[in-house]
C-alpha cells in the first residue's frame, strides 16, 4: 500500500515526430532518466489521424530500442478535432448524481454520438462557496474512440502499452505547474505549435479556462516555401529551421515565413476574441510558447507586438534535471521546445484518473 505509483514513459507522438521522457522523483523535484526523440516519414500522421499505423509503431520502437529504454507502460496524449474539451454549468449535485449524469448532460454538449467517444471530467467550481448559486462549473472531456485506438494500437504493435490517454493541452500543463508553480492571479496562455497543429490551453491558477487546437503548424510553412520557391520538400524543410540551400538564400525564404506567421497570428488572434468574449475576464498576463513552428522567422516577436504581452520561451527543465550531453544533447534549449508535452505525460502514474 505504501510503494510509490509506477511511473510511465510520456510519449509524445506527434506529425513530424515522436518524443519520449522518462523522469524519476528526485527529492521535490524530478531528473530526467530518459529521453529522445525520432522523425516519423511525412504524411503518416495527417491533422492527427495516423494514416500509416506501421511507420509511426516502427518509429516508436527504434525510438525505445536507441534509447535504450526499459519501460513498457505509456501515457501518450491527444488533440484535433477527435477532441473536445468544455467547461459546462450543471444543477449543484452531488458526486454520485453527477457521475451518473454526466453521460445524458454530455449528449447535449457534444457533436458525436455519445456511444462513439471516451469520456472524463472534473468539477472545477462545486458552486456551493459561491452564496448558494445553484450551479457549478465542471469540465468536460470527451475523445473518440476511433481516434484513441488508433494510438493504443501503434503503441502496442511497437510493444508497449498504453495505460494513459491524455490531452495534449493537459500535459502542457501539468509539466508547466510542476516547472513554474501555480499562479493564482495570473491568467496564462500556454501555446504549443507543433508541425500540423497549435495547441492552445488558457490557464487561471491551477485551473484550465479554455482550450483550442488550431489546424496549422509548422508544415504550412514547409508548404509554402516549397510552393513559392519552387523547393522539394527536404530542401523547404531544411531552409525553414534556417539551414542551407544551393541557391536560395536565406532572406528570400524570410518574407515567406513571415507571411505564414501572419496568417498564424491570424488564427491565434480568433482564438483570444473567442475566449474574451466567453471568459469573466478578458485579461491575459502572458502567452508562453513551445512546440517545434514557435522557432518560425517572426514568431515570437509577431506574437509579442499583436498581443502586447510578455512572451515567454517554455522551459520543460526549469526545475527537472535534465542532464542533456548524457542523452546526446549539446544544449537544452534545441530540445526544450519540442520536450513539453512529454514530460508532462511523464508526469503522470499508473492509476491516474
Amino acid at each position: 500500500m505504501l510503494r510509490r505509483p509506477k511511473s510511465v514513459v510520456g510519449l509524445d507522438i506527434g506529425s513530424s515526430a515522436v518524443k519520449a521522457v522518462e523522469l524519476k522523483p528526485a527529492g521535490k523535484a524530478y531528473r530526467v532518466t530518459a529521453f529522445g526523440s525520432e522523425p516519423v516519414p511525412p504524411d503518416s500522421i495527417v491533422d492527427g489521424a495516423i494514416i500509416d499505423g506501421t511507420a509511426v509503431a516502427d518509429a516508436i520502437r527504434r525510438l525505445f530500442e536507441s534509447r535504450k529504454i526499459k519501460g513498457k507502460d505509456v501515457a501518450a496524449s491527444l488533440s484535433g478535432n477527435a477532441v473536445i474539451v468544455k467547461k459546462i454549468t450543471l444543477p449543484v449535485m452531488s458526486e454520485g448524481e453527477l457521475s451518473e449524469s454526466i453521460a445524458w448532460e454530455a449528449e447535449q454538449y457534444i457533436p458525436f454520438d455519445i456511444q462513439d467517444v471516451n469520456l472524463d471530467y472534473q468539477v472545477l467550481d462545486k458552486g456551493a462557496a459561491t452564496g448558494g448559486k445553484g450551479t457549478m462549473d465542471v469540465l468536460l472531456v470527451a475523445a473518440k474512440k476511433e481516434k484513441i485506438a488508433d494510438y493504443t494500437g501503434v503503441i502496442a504493435q511497437a510493444g508497449r502499452q498504453a495505460v494513459i490517454v491524455d490531452v495534449d493541452a493537459f500535459a502542457l500543463q501539468n509539466a508547466y505547474e510542476v516547472n513554474y508553480g501555480i499562479e493564482a492571479a495570473q491568467v496564462v496562455v500556454l501555446l504549443n505549435a507543433g508541425a500540423s497543429a497549435i495547441n492552445i490551453n488558457i490557464i487561471s491558477g491551477d485551473q484550465s479556462v479554455f482550450t483550442r487546437d488550431i489546424s496549422i503548424g509548422g508544415n504550412a510553412y514547409t508548404e509554402a516555401l516549397q510552393k513559392e520557391l519552387s523547393l522539394p520538400f527536404e530542401s523547404a524543410d531544411l531552409l525553414k529551421q534556417g539551414g542551407e540551400v544551393e541557391g536560395v538564400s536565406y532572406e528570400d525564404a524570410r518574407a515567406v515565413l513571415r507571411a505564414v506567421t501572419e496568417n498564424v497570428m491570424l488564427e491565434i488572434q480568433k482564438t483570444f476574441d473567442f475566449f474574451k468574449a466567453t471568459a469573466a475576464s478578458d485579461r491575459i498576463d502572458r502567452i508562453v510558447v513551445c512546440g517545434g513552428a514557435s522557432r518560425a522567422e517572426g514568431f515570437r516577436e509577431l506574437l509579442g507586438e499583436r498581443f502586447e504581452v510578455p512572451i515567454e520561451a517554455f522551459d520543460p527543465f526549469k526545475r527537472v534535471a535534465f542532464e542533456a550531453r548524457k542523452f546526446g544533447v549539446n544544449d537544452p534549449a534545441d530540445v526544450a521546445p519540442t520536450a513539453a508535452v512529454a514530460v508532462g505525460l511523464a508526469l503522470r502514474r499508473v492509476g491516474d484518473r
